[in-house]
């Protein structure tokens, strides 16, 4: 039985698979500049791979290795107000930063447990100033379930718990929220997409296990462009980002 749903559910537009990188790719985690530009982790590479909305290849950069610009396992990815980089590089306990040319800048972090260090860091977001906010998942920092806070930190609300009905989690992944505040969540383990409004108020979902359009094999990543029509989401065991729209009237590109 369909489940009753309080908005419909965006539609698949287009989608950008492994032949569109020269070496192919394995796409993890996905996140869009102010020109609406895509940055994804290419963990099967240790890269961060660059489209244009589009999904036309313009560039990568990144090798296997612990020096300046290389990485062990590159998961979160993030982009602040200037459309400088932020890459989790999981496996040497840092975080590294570059230009939207792929060009290092600089780097922090480093394994233990004091403040800075990191034990097993995946997820990586910025505010509007630029503060930027590190998920360490073997110090148990994060929680299977959506958990919100405010800007200082100060705990707001939660929802979800474990399960495949409305609103609930299996191995929750991907997090992004649109300019209307409506918040998305890769939810893995049951490939599908969950969409909520900003009270954590259930409104949609969509996909299930499989390769054809609008379905997933454990996805990953997401992420919403400026104008809530464009929704990207990394479909890690499909090697390859699926595209979907809210606007009906949107035609694939070319």
């Amino acid at each position: 039985v369909t489940p009753l749903r309080a908005d419909n559910p965006p539609t698949y537009l287009f989608q950008i698979d492994s032949a569109a990188v020269p070496g192919g790719f394995q796409p993890k985690f996905v996140v869009l500049d102010s020109s609406n530009n895509i940055y994804v982790t290419d963990i099967s590479n240790d890269r961060v791979v660059k489209f244009d909305r589009n999904g036309n290849y313009l560039a990568q950069w990144g090798s296997y290795g612990s020096g300046n610009g290389q990485f062990w396992d590159p998961e979160g990815i993030a982009v602040d107000s200037s459309n400088n980089v932020y890459v989790v590089d999981e496996r040497n306990y840092r975080v590294e930063k570059f230009n939207s040319n792929g060009d290092y800048l600089t780097q922090w972090g480093g394994y233990g447990p004091a403040n800075g260090q990191f034990s097993d860091p995946i997820g990586i977001a910025l505010d509007s100033s630029n503060s930027v906010y590190v998920t360490d998942e073997a110090t148990y920092l994060v929680q299977n379930r959506v958990v919100k806070f405010d800007g200082n930190g100060n705990y707001l609300a939660q929802w979800g718990s474990y399960g495949s009905g409305n609103g609930q989690f299996s191995d929750p992944t991907g997090i992004a929220v649109d300019s209307s505040n409506n918040v998305y969540v890769v939810d893995g383990a049951n490939d599908r997409v969950e969409k909520f409004d900003g009270n954590g108020s259930y409104l949609t979902q969509w996909g299930a296990y499989g390769s054809s359009n609008g379905q997933f094999y454990g996805p990953m990543g997401i992420a919403v462009d400026s104008s809530g029509n464009f929704i990207y989401v990394a479909d890690y065991g499909n090697s390859r980002i699926q595209v979907f729209v809210n606007n009906t009237s949107i035609i694939p590109p070319d």
